[in-house]
């Protein structure tokens, strides 16, 4: 294993542009039934206007050069390849600050947070191991516990001997574990959605009216969207085929839990985030070829599900909606909780939702630590 890190630079071949474009091009679509009702899946119509957006009228070079924008680095960690960005702040002396995407997410969630945070922080923002540009991954065992253990690697290789950890969805598993394994480095961990799920059911008398509301949604969630989790958690391989050979199969698949995932007040994915920042998060899936790498977290992270030990860390949470679970009492239980936030707009993916609420949070949670 070598220490050294590399400089990065994004460069689709054209080749694999044009390949998508074909490939999206002649897509055999499914035959169109109850037009509208989400309940059965992503409807055939509104893929299919995305797919023709996506070949005709999304610029992937365009989101190349924004992400070009920042400086990029890949590094080998246990083995892996991991990419990072790292933005350092003009202030030398600011606190470093690793932010982790979640699944279906890739760095692309922090690209609005960038140029405010940086004002502050120094920023190390690392696609996980098996997404994006650190993957695909080539052996089992990736766990949260094992990506956190990366983090504090690579912070180490970055010379950053204090610094704080941010996420949502895995990001936010990965931040607490982080704290766990390096409580001495972590001043904070800061996550967007909770560390925890609901102990308590809808009808218990000592939850406020918004709390019951939480656990009826993640009941409803699970009853009628869940079944994601079951798949990438026990044959993500077998879901590999058809999104790895299919680009309107990948795109319906993150289209489906992007509609579930995000602000229950917007009807439409693209009305939660903007349609071209969608499109470039399915992009970096589809031209990595990490949609089973991907979805494999959820069969590692499966044989680890269950108590997890008490984090000492000071540890702030932002619940955006009631489409995040997470109730106060569970967090108190498992984490040293010292910051929490409620808002009333924004979803599961705040970063790119709400990106003004989640910096104020952010800023604010670490400012002075």
């Amino acid at each position: 294993m070598t220490n050294e890190i590399r400089p990065f630079r994004i460069d689709v071949p054209q080749a694999d542009l044009d390949d998508l474009r074909d490939r999206l091009a002649r897509t055999r679509w499914p035959s169109p039934m109850d037009e509208g009702d989400w309940r059965r899946g992503v409807p055939v119509p509104y893929v299919r206007d995305m797919a023709a957006y996506w070949a005709d009228g999304y610029d992937w070079r365009a989101w190349e050069a924004r992400l070009n924008a920042h400086p990029q680095f890949t590094t080998e960690i246990d083995g892996q390849n991991v990419h990072f960005l790292h933005v350092r702040s003009a202030d030398p002396g600011a606190l470093p600050l690793i932010l982790t995407h979640g699944w279906p997410g890739s760095v692309v969630e922090f690209l609005d947070l960038i140029e405010p945070l940086s004002r502050d922080f120094h920023l190390v923002i690392p696609s996980i191991p098996g997404f994006g540009f650190s993957g695909p991954t080539r052996e089992p065992g990736w766990t949260t516990r094992r990506i956190a253990r990366a983090w504090a690697e690579l912070m180490r290789r970055l010379g950053y001997e204090r610094y704080g950890a941010q996420g949502g969805d895995f990001g936010g598993g990965i931040s607490r574990a982080l704290g766990l394994i390096a409580p001495d480095r972590v001043v904070g961990v800061h996550v967007n959605g909770g560390t925890t799920y609901p102990s308590a059911a809808a009808d218990d008398p000592t939850l406020t009216d918004r709390e019951r509301a939480r656990v009826r949604r993640m009941n409803t969630f699970m009853d009628e969207a869940g079944g994601y989790i079951a798949i990438q958690s026990t044959r993500p391989r077998t879901l590999a085929y058809g999104l790895t050979d299919s680009p309107a199969g990948q795109l319906a698949w993150i289209l489906d839990k992007i509609r579930d995932m995000t602000d229950l007040a917007k009807e439409l994915p693209h009305e939660a985030i903007d349609r071209d920042l969608l499109l470039t998060d399915v992009t970096i899936y589809w031209l990595t070829g990490t949609a089973g790498s991907s979805a494999a977290l959820y069969h590692e992270d499966a044989r680890e599900w269950g108590e997890e030990e008490v984090s000492a860390v000071p540890t702030a949470v932002s619940l955006f909606t009631v489409q995040d679970i997470a109730l106060r009492r569970d967090e108190e239980r498992a984490n040293n909780l010292v910051g929490w936030a409620d808002h009333d707009r924004g979803g599961h993916f705040a970063a790119m939702e709400a990106p003004d609420l989640l910096l104020a949070d952010v800023r604010g949670f670490f400012t002075g630590r």
